[in-house]
């Protein structure tokens, strides 16, 4: 089945983009949720100023989210945690959550779910971390885990 994107959709496409899906993916999911209309000549007529709004409005997004993802570029946030010292392992992890709590700290309003990490960070070690500010824009922003320091030793 040909439908037209209302909205952008993972995997799938762009506003305004002609794609083929499957019959049920269109019927159960994309026209109930009004992210696409089935592609007929007279959908076309009908939808192509509010794709046309949206499109504007997703290249002023898209603009926004490449300048932001030049200040991000070059930033290195430090997180500190306690380790084992044999092999590294961190006793608490860095999550996206983390990762999001320290861009907060620095003045860049991200939400978590925006921070890409594969998994969570459980080693001492540098990371990257890849932040999806638009669908067409990432930056990726250094993390680097330092181990605690370690207070009483001397005895």
């Amino acid at each position: 089945m040909e439908v037209i994107l209302l909205e952008y959709v993972d995997n799938l496409g762009t506003v305004g983009q002609k794609v083929r899906v499957k019959d049920g993916f269109a019927r159960n999911y994309l026209l109930p949720q009004k992210l696409a209309c089935l592609a007929t000549e007279q959908n076309m007529n009908y939808y192509r100023t509010l794709i046309q709004a949206k499109q504007r409005k997703l290249a002023r997004a898209k603009q926004a989210a490449e300048t932001q993802a030049q200040m991000l570029g070059g930033l290195t946030l430090r997180f500190v945690r306690r380790s084992r010292d044999e092999e590294a392992r961190l006793f608490g992890s860095v999550t996206n959550s983390d990762i999001a709590t320290a861009l907060e700290e620095k003045g860049f309003e991200i939400d978590r779910k925006k921070v890409a990490l594969t998994e969570p960070i459980k080693r001492l070690g540098e990371y990257k971390a890849a932040i999806r500010l638009h669908p067409e824009v990432i930056a990726h922003v250094n993390v680097i885990v330092e181990p605690e320091e370690q207070q009483g030793n001397a005895g």
